[in-house]
């Protein structure tokens, strides 16, 4: 070991909903370290997708929340070099490592989604989670399928 191990530190939560992983979302969106503008895209996406799902009483934190709780992915893989072969070894993720995952995914397919502005691609996305579909649900199942697939080497996790 090299060291002691750096300890966790806590993030700031964000201006309206008080939540520190709305917060860390609000900081990844954020281009040139433009936070107001980061925050206007976050907080107007989150209504817009509220107003998209047609559901009484949910507004856009609950959306973030059930959406995020829905897209954390709960193991991994990781490549290990056993014997000459490189191995895909399932290792189970703690919640910040879930939640980032889970955050580079919505952000990944937000950006990739072209000719609208970047607070209607965040809704489409939130939306597309909410209901059980879209680009981030797809990788997290396609991450737990192979991870099913590889869990003959999960005796390898040392």
């Amino acid at each position: 070991m090299r060291g002691k191990k750096a300890p966790k530190r806590k993030g700031n939560p964000d201006a309206i909903y008080g939540d520190v992983l709305l917060g860390k979302f609000i900081n990844m969106v954020m281009i040139g370290g433009k936070k107001t503008v980061a925050q206007k895209i976050v907080y107007s996406a989150l209504d817009d997708a509220a107003k998209k799902i047609n559901k009484p009483n949910v507004n856009g934190f609950e959306v973030f929340t059930k959406v995020m709780a829905m897209l954390k992915p709960a193991i991994r893989l990781r490549s290990r070099r056993v014997g000459g072969a490189n191995l895909q070894i399932p290792v189970p993720l703690d919640d910040d490592q879930g939640a980032f995952m889970a955050i580079k995914w919505i952000l990944d397919a937000a950006r990739a989604r072209k000719g609208q502005d970047m607070y209607l691609r965040l809704s489409a996305e939130f939306v597309d989670a909410y209901n059980g579909a879209g680009t981030g649900m797809r990788k997290r199942e396609e991450m737990h399928k192979m991870a099913e697939a590889n869990k003959a080497y999960a005796h390898f996790n040392w």
